[in-house]
């Protein structure tokens, strides 16, 4: 009895000490008697450093491959680090103003806060903190209110126009704010508003000397490229979807993150993705590069950046038929494999056309050239057209031809609001051939509660065909099963697929309008015609300085 009371002790005991704890504290039963191994064994922290090593290690490499992928930012980093370098040399100034070693700090934040990627983000920020210091030292001189002038600047950087001014309205209220606390403490408002607004403007000019001297990066240039990069990736992916969908290449379990329309590796999914989330991107850089000086490429005042976002919409909304047409892969009807061979050349011709006016059109912006004098759009359009062509003379094949109901009405139901009051499910209704290619594949057999022939005259040179006779018996209407509905929606998938495709043409033209206005309120140049070898524009200090130490190719100094 006592072995066995023992025995459930023992089982209690096991029930109450979870697995893991056994395993950290290392508690264990021998004979009845409950040892610990220690905290932490030799094990356990070795596993852990293991751990924090791997970890370090995975940074490390993140970090390097952020680097090699876009060297701009290690650049932007050195550049920031020398900024701080020089406006720290302030605190060392203590002669003949000691006030600007004192709040040398100004400065150093002004730097942090101003120095921004590209140059019209630093000059936005820049020109904002100043003025908002500027306005708000010369407030504070004139008037002594916290509520009411924090409360309109406050309601003011709400306003939807001056949404680009958020920045300044915040520095506002913040120096204000600042001036009148410590100008009362001090008694010296004056001097406390010029002393800030001298050191948030030296803090402002290290920076923009810094940014914009040494390897400046523009921000008008990187909505220029994020532009060409999104005509590129929407012909790969409209490419790469008519080819996937000719093909018959089906998902065999579609990812979750792509019905959620999320980030997901896919090179379809990817490509029209990334044009159509690209809008914020690109209203943030429109918004930067209206700042922006005349540069480079870009030597016009007031350069009409909005007219590439303008381009870049019109893209957008091809885009859109893209992802449809990717939609119609990811459905879960599809189109019988036969039915889409018939249509396979014309589809080719209309997605290759489609996809080489996207990639000439992204040429064209990328070297900032105007259009030929060719329409970039015949090809593209006959292809529509002969696709559409074929579409009307195939149609036949395109639906359910035996659930064709060709009729004429009743006598009594010649309105078209009787008519509307009809049974699609009643019998008693007149049918006939309704096409040449019904007719070829005797569809129009159709039958009638009179026993009276009904004559049909047959058009384009046809012969008069009469329809059969039959006695309608209730019991031989057959019901359609799942399997016919599913077999006539799967057809009617391809017909979606191709009018998604005509649509995508159709769309281009407004692409090529859009274009054809940023051609010419950028001013681009002229054509380059065909066999002429286009000389690379070298733009900026460095681009010339590095044309004139880079090596020489061998028969160019031959030519030399």
């Amino acid at each position: 009895m006592g072995n066995k009371h023992g025995s459930l002790e023992n089982m209690e005991r096991e029930r109450l000490i979870p697995s893991s704890l056994e395993q950290t504290y290392g508690v264990h039963e021998d004979d009845g008697e409950v040892k610990a191994c220690g905290c932490f064994c030799l094990g356990s922290i070795r596993k852990k450093f293991k751990g924090l090593w791997s970890n370090l290690r995975a940074v490390v490499v993140n970090s390097w491959e952020v680097g090699r992928s876009d060297p701009r930012k290690v650049v932007f980093s050195a550049k920031l680090g020398l900024a701080l370098a020089l406006i720290s040399f302030l605190i060392f100034w203590k002669e003949p103003l000691p006030d600007i070693s004192e709040h040398s700090v100004w400065a150093i934040l002004t730097v942090v806060v101003v120095f921004e990627f590209s140059i019209g983000a630093t000059f936005s920020k820049g020109l904002n903190r100043g003025l908002g210091t500027l306005s708000a030292g010369g407030l504070a001189l004139a008037m002594a209110d916290i509520f009411t002038v924090g409360s309109l600047a406050t309601f003011a950087k709400l306003y939807p126009t001056l949404k680009a001014y958020e920045y300044g309205f915040r520095v506002f209220t913040l120096t204000y704010c600042y001036i009148m606390a410590s100008g009362y403490r001090t008694n010296e408002f004056m001097g406390t508003a010029v002393d800030r607004f001298l050191l948030i403007a030296l803090g402002a000019g290290v920076g923009l000397l810094v940014n914009v001297g040494i390897y400046p990066i523009w921000a008008g240039e990187d909505l220029h490229n994020l532009v060409v990069k999104n005509f590129f990736n929407v012909a790969n992916s409209l490419e790469g979807i008519i080819n996937q969908y000719l093909n018959c290449v089906e998902y065999k379990r579609i990812p979750s993150k792509i019905l959620n329309y999320q980030a997901y590796d896919d090179r379809l999914y990817t490509g029209y993705r990334s044009a159509v989330e690209s809008t914020s991107q690109e209203d943030t850089l429109m918004g930067f590069a209206i700042w922006e000086p005349p540069h480079g490429r870009y030597k016009m005042y007031k350069y009409p950046w909005r007219n590439f976002v303008k381009v870049s919409g019109a893209l957008r909304h091809c885009s859109f038929m893209v992802m449809a047409l990717h939609g119609c892969i990811l459905s879960e009807i599809q189109a019988p494999a036969d039915r889409r061979r018939v249509f396979q050349d014309e589809l080719q011709r209309v997605s290759t056309a489609g996809a080489k006016v996207l990639r000439e059109l992204g040429n064209k912006v990328k070297k900032m050239e105007k259009l030929g004098s060719l329409n970039i759009l015949d090809e593209v359009l006959k292809a529509a057209e002969d696709l559409q062509t074929k579409v009307d003379r195939k149609s036949y094949l395109l639906v359910d031809a035996n659930s064709w109901e060709i009729g004429k009405p009743p006598i009594e139901f010649q309105d078209i609001q009787d008519i509307s009051k009809t049974d699609d499910n009643d019998p008693f209704k007149y049918h006939g051939y309704h096409s040449f290619s019904e007719a070829r594949l005797d569809l129009g057999t159709s039958r009638s509660p009179e026993t009276t022939n009904l004559p049909f005259a047959a058009t384009n040179g046809f012969h008069k065909s009469l329809t059969r006779e039959f006695s309608f018996k209730p019991e031989r209407m057959v019901i359609q099963d799942e399997g016919d509905t599913y077999k006539s929606a799967s057809v009617l998938s391809l017909v979606t697929f191709t009018s998604l495709l005509i649509e995508f043409v159709a769309r281009l033209g407004n692409l090529v309008v859009a274009f054809e206005e940023l051609s010419e309120t950028a001013k681009f140049k002229a054509p380059v015609a065909e066999g002429k070898v286009e000389e690379e524009e070298v733009c900026g200090f460095w681009g010339r300085f590095w044309r004139f130490v880079k090596p020489r190719d061998r028969n160019e100094n031959l030519l030399a």
